[in-house]
């Protein structure tokens, strides 16, 4: 850790107290995980506090930490024969009360100070997930919450007009939860009989898709064979 990256670490102890947990990401990336019933109040601290003012929110994203280390297919060893890294069959438990599922994830940035620093919160466990808006301390984050609770499902309540941003009009579901069908739900065609779009139920099948394991070795080489 550099000693910049010390400084800001003790300044948010400083003025935070303990109720956080500090990350140490990549580089000199710093993070901090704060509780959804301050996460206000702990924005306003980081915006206002001399020594911090981060005045920017560069951005602000959902997380769905569904499938967060689970992995699906044996890539870690390698193996003899190639065909042996099958895909682990199964999915992971879904519920509202799964623990530390969904989560907001602001990046700041401080252009006194020139420090950057990661803020996440974790929605509590329940269907739909509610945070508080951030958006009376960045406003910035108006269209930031509205992709979050599109993609995502995420309420952020006070939000002054919280609506889908990117997805079509009457999109059931939120395309970035781990649970949500890779083939969606509905497909969209053009009816000439009609001469409108319609949405029919999709047809594609689902399936996993298993690596094909391609060899140089002339003995799987068909010219090579009798």
């Amino acid at each position: 850790m550099s000693r910049k990256t010390e400084t800001l670490a003790a300044r948010l102890r400083e003025q935070l107290g303990e109720e956080f947990e500090l990350e140490l990401g990549p580089g000199i990336e710093l993070g901090i995980t704060v509780p959804a019933g301050r996460l206000v109040e702990i924005a306003t601290m980081l915006r206002d506090a001399p020594g911090l003012e981060f005045g920017m929110l560069v951005d602000l994203a959902g997380v769905d930490y569904l499938t967060y280390g689970m992995e699906e297919w044996k890539t870690l060893q390698a193996t003899a024969s190639g065909f042996s890294r099958g895909v682990r069959r199964g999915s992971p438990p879904v519920s509202p009360d799964t623990p530390r599922r969904f989560a907001a994830v602001c990046q700041l940035l401080s252009l006194t100070r020139n420090h950057r620093l990661r803020l996440r919160c974790y929605a509590p466990p329940g269907d739909p997930p509610r945070l508080p808006t951030l958006t009376e301390v960045w406003p910035a984050a108006d269209w930031f919450e509205r992709e979050a609770f599109d993609l995502f499902g995420i309420l952020f309540d006070g939000h002054p007009d919280l609506r889908r941003i990117l997805t079509d009009y009457g999109f059931i579901g939120h395309p970035f939860r781990k649970d949500f069908p890779l083939t969606g739900q509905v497909e969209v065609r053009y009816d000439a009989e009609q001469q409108r779009v319609v949405y029919e139920p999709v047809q594609i099948e689902p399936r996993t898709l298993v690596p094909r394991v391609i060899r140089d070795d002339h003995r799987y080489d068909p010219a090579m064979k009798d």
